[in-house]
C-alpha cells in the first residue's frame, strides 16, 4: 500500500506543511504525521477526506506508487484525470527514456510476451526490455513494438514486429482501426477493433484472416491499447505473381477487408 508515501508527496507538491494540511483536514498534526510515517493506519472516512482534498480516487492513493510517475502523469492526476474516477482518460504507463530524456521504443519479442502480460506495469520489468528509436516517429507520442505470433492477421505475417502508439483514452478508439490490445485472459492480441465501450462496455476484435472468428473483450479485462502505426517483417516478399493471379489476390484481400467492415457496421 502506497498511501503513506503518496500523501506526503502530494502535500509537498502543494507546498503545504503538516500543520497546514492538518488544519484543512481538521485533524491533529501528530495524527497526520503518523499517517505519513506509517505509524497509524487511516480508516475509510479518513481515506475519503484525503481523496476529496487531493481530487484522487482512494484506489489511486492506496495502489499507485505516485513517486514512479512522470511529471506529466502527476499533473494529469492532480487535475482530475484519474482512471479510477473518470473511467478512461489516464492510463498509468511504465516507460523508459534514453540519455537525452526522449522516450524509447521498447521491444516486446515473442519470448517476452508471457512476461509482459504480468510485468507491463512494473517499471523494473519494462526497463529490462530491449529498446530502439525510429527518427520518423513523433517525439510527442509513446510507442512500443510487439512481435506477432500466429497467422490471424495475414497478410501481416507471423513473427512480424508491429509498432503501436499508446492510447490513453479508450473512448476515442476509432472503429476499424487495428490495435495491439493487452487483455487479462488472452494476453497480447493484434486485431481490427470495433469500439462498443460507450453502449456495451466492450471492444469487439476481428482478425484479417477469415479463418478466425471475432470475439469480445470487456473493458475491465483490458490492460493496454496501442494503435497500429506500422510493421516490420523479416520475411522476404513473395515472388512477383503473374498478372491474373495478382489481380485475384488483391481482389481477395479487398473482399476480406470489406467482410470485416460489413461485420463491424452491420451492413
Amino acid at each position: 500500500m502506497h498511501f503513506h508515501s503518496n500523501i506526503k508527496l502530494l502535500r509537498k507538491r502543494r507546498n503545504k506543511t503538516q500543520d497546514d494540511l492538518a488544519v484543512v483536514l481538521d485533524m491533529k498534526r501528530s495524527t497526520l504525521s503518523g499517517y505519513e510515517n506509517k505509524v497509524a493506519e487511516p480508516g475509510m472516512e479518513v481515506l475519503l477526506q484525503f481523496a476529496t482534498y487531493f481530487n484522487m480516487a482512494v484506489d489511486t492513493l492506496l495502489r499507485v506508487d505516485l513517486s514512479t510517475l512522470s511529471e506529466s502523469q502527476l499533473y494529469q492526476l492532480e487535475n482530475g484525470d484519474d482512471v479510477f474516477l473518470r473511467g478512461g482518460n489516464l492510463r498509468i504507463l511504465a516507460s523508459t527514456v534514453d540519455s537525452s530524456n526522449e522516450e524509447n521504443i521498447e521491444l516486446v519479442s515473442e519470448k517476452a510476451r508471457a512476461g509482459y502480460t504480468n510485468g507491463f506495469a512494473d517499471p523494473e520489468y519494462i526497463s529490462e526490455l530491449p529498446v530502439f528509436s525510429l527518427p520518423f516517429l513523433s517525439k510527442e507520442k509513446k510507442y512500443r513494438t510487439f512481435q506477432l505470433n500466429g497467422d490471424s492477421m495475414l497478410p501481416i505475417p507471423d513473427k512480424a514486429f508491429v509498432t503501436g502508439e499508446f492510447v490513453q483514452d479508450w473512448s476515442g478508439i476509432v472503429t476499424g482501426e487495428a490495435c495491439v490490445v493487452l487483455t487479462l485472459n488472452d494476453g497480447i492480441v493484434f486485431k481490427v477493433v470495433e469500439n462498443k465501450m460507450a453502449g456495451e462496455g466492450k471492444l469487439t476484435l476481428y482478425s484479417l484472416n477469415p479463418m478466425y472468428e471475432p470475439f469480445d473483450v470487456r473493458v475491465q479485462d483490458i490492460r493496454e491499447v496501442w494503435k497500429f502505426v506500422h510493421f516490420i517483417s523479416q520475411e522476404l516478399p513473395e515472388p512477383v505473381l503473374p498478372e491474373n493471379e495478382l489481380v485475384r489476390t488483391v481482389a481477395g484481400l479487398k473482399q476480406d477487408v470489406q467482410r470485416i467492415k460489413n461485420s463491424i457496421y452491420g451492413k
